[in-house]
């Protein structure tokens, strides 16, 4: 079947052949109808993640997948062959970008039924971020303050409509031509990240969701009121995380040694830093899935590609200027 792969770190994206999934007794074997386009892509196979997250090359890119089921293993309970799904498949199970991908059943669900398999696709990665983020590390309480950074990219324009239905109080940063569109999403204040400083405009806020790091990561820990919390999902790295990924010791001091600054930093203003690497999982894109069907959140897709045009789709990401997220779509 058609997929699109890398066979070595940096090098190129490309159209290939590969044999047809393996389907085991746990897994679904999916049609894929749609397949979100995300940063992490470009950065597994630019290679940033190798030394933490390796993997077996030759590698098929794409972590979103909506489509239908076509085959079921003999230990799945909760799907059936037409039933129409979507999810973020973990890591080892990755490959959205082909016409069928096999995904652990844990790590889908039914897809929302008022949206297109486009809308769908563009959801699991960036709606899973938004709420392990806000919900399951932040706990979001209505009447706390959030900043959302990039309100306008994929992981910005879902948080701030879950912040918003979480009751937060909400600002982001955008660029002056995207400031009516974040407000719409449910924006309180908006920054312009060209021509302001966020520092100097905000303070007190509760928690901040961090997709730049650096220098940003830094002015955000400042703008937190005591016992606030800077959740990053570009880094650094904290020791948490080489835990949970049960890296090597070797490794696990090295990230260490990369987060030491900013925990530092934070500890020294009375406020925490946390790095999220979003995990798959089925039950809470259900929970999401309901959300979207009762109008809460909705799905942002700036720009559809048709699956021939994967490569091209990628490296437009770079370019930046797609407002949510951009989709591969496969009829």
């Amino acid at each position: 079947m058609k997929a699109f792969a890398i066979s070595r770190y940096k090098g190129p994206l490309k159209a290939v052949e590969i044999p047809e999934p393996v389907v085991g007794e746990h897994d679904v074997l999916i049609q894929v109808r749609a397949a979100g386009l995300n940063q992490l892509d470009e950065k597994i196979r630019a290679g940033e993640f190798k030394q933490i997250l390796p993997y077996q090359l030759p590698l098929t890119l794409g972590h979103d997948v909506a489509g239908v089921v076509q085959q079921v293993g003999a230990k799945v309970q909760a799907f059936k062959p037409g039933d129409e799904v979507f999810g973020r498949p973990r890591k080892d199970s990755i490959g959205a970008f082909a016409q069928r991908i096999a995904v652990p059943e844990a790590d889908l669900a039914l897809k929302p039924a008022s949206i297109s398999f486009e809308e769908a696709g563009s959801v699991p990665l960036v709606a899973l971020t938004a709420w392990q983020a806000l919900v399951e590390r932040g706990s979001v309480q209505p009447g706390q303050k959030v900043l959302i950074h990039a309100g306008a990219g994929g992981v910005g324009s879902f948080a701030i409509q879950l912040a918003k239905h979480l009751g937060a109080s909400v600002a982001t940063t955008a660029s002056a031509s995207n400031a009516d569109f974040v407000r719409e999403l449910g924006a309180d204040t908006v920054i312009d990240y060209r021509s302001e400083n966020f520092e100097q405009l905000l303070s007190g806020y509760d928690l901040v969701l961090d997709s730049l790091g650096g220098e940003n990561l830094k002015k955000s820990l400042r703008i937190l009121k005591p016992g606030g919390k800077a959740i990053g999902i570009s880094g650094p790295p904290d020791p948490a995380f080489a835990r949970e990924a049960g890296l090597n010791p070797v490794l696990r001091l090295a990230i260490t040694g990369l987060s030491a600054g900013i925990r530092r930093q934070a500890k020294g203003l009375g406020v925490s830093y946390e790095f999220l690497f979003m995990k798959a999982s089925g039950e809470q894109l259900s929970q999401l899935a309901s959300l979207i069907d009762a109008g809460a959140v909705r799905p942002v897709v700036g720009r559809v590609f048709p699956f021939d045009q994967t490569v091209q789709a990628l490296e437009g990401l770079a370019q930046g200027g797609i407002r949510g997220k951009a989709v591969i779509s496969l009829p």
